[in-house]
């Protein structure tokens, strides 16, 4: 894992970053958030990881529509002594994942206060999914899919089930929410264009900043998109 001042993977340094979009994992001790952070970044997976401690990131770099998007994905600690310092790195992420143990009943109940906290701290239009992990434990599984789904629905929330140790949908599920805020900040620009442009004034924009403006629901009249694992 890396310190504040590392990254993980990506492209060369002469590549042209066309956006950069800060994700934040939030979610008890213990789901599975650094593990998830590994695969997705490094495609790893340590059975000897320890807890994080305060907030570490990774980055990646991926291309979405042909524009090169630089994922920077932020760490925080689940543990609750480390919840006031960890509240400041929720400002300017514009997407997360809320990460629970499908095996910790605990875990799952805990979501709701997690998501009270993210929108306190976070923009009001912050792409959000519900992660469930280690789907590899099925067995011992004590939140059902159901149950899940249905939150998820409640609470506008993308939702994908996943297993950080077999690499069981942790691509798709960060691509997804990668993905959406990519399309309403292209179509953010798409608008801005049109007016400068109606305008006669210059419609080059730089992206130094990104502001996500509000979501429009995916067909059907939600965001909830469903791509777990039984």
């Amino acid at each position: 894992m890396s310190n504040l001042y590392g990254g993980g993977g990506g492209a060369n340094l002469n590549q042209k970053i066309d956006y950069v979009f800060k994700i934040v994992l939030i979610g008890d001790s213990s789901v599975g958030k650094s593990q998830l952070l590994a695969r997705f970044s490094r495609n790893e997976f340590s059975l000897d990881s320890k807890a994080t401690i305060g907030v570490e990131f990774q980055t990646r770099t991926v291309v979405i529509d042909h524009k090169t998007v630089k994922a920077q994905i932020w760490d925080t600690a689940g543990q609750e002594r480390y919840r006031a310092v960890t509240s400041a790195y929720y400002r300017g992420a514009v997407g997360a994942m809320l990460v629970y143990d499908i095996t910790k009943r605990q875990s799952f109940d805990h979501v709701a206060r997690w998501l009270e906290e993210l929108r306190g701290h976070a923009d009001k239009n912050i792409v959000i999914m519900l992660v469930g992990n280690k789907t590899d434990l099925e067995s011992l599984r004590d939140v059902s899919t159901d149950d899940a789904k249905e939150f998820a629905q409640k609470e506008n929330l993308y939702f994908m089930e996943t297993s950080a140790l077999e690499a069981t949908n942790v691509e798709p599920a960060f691509i997804t929410v990668l993905t959406e805020i990519y399309r309403i900040v292209s179509k953010k620009s798409l608008v801005a264009n049109e007016e400068a442009e109606s305008e006669g004034k210059s419609a080059l924009l730089t992206g130094t900043k990104i502001v996500v403006p509000s979501q429009e629901p995916v067909p059907g009249g939600t965001k909830y998109s469903c791509c777990g694992s039984s």
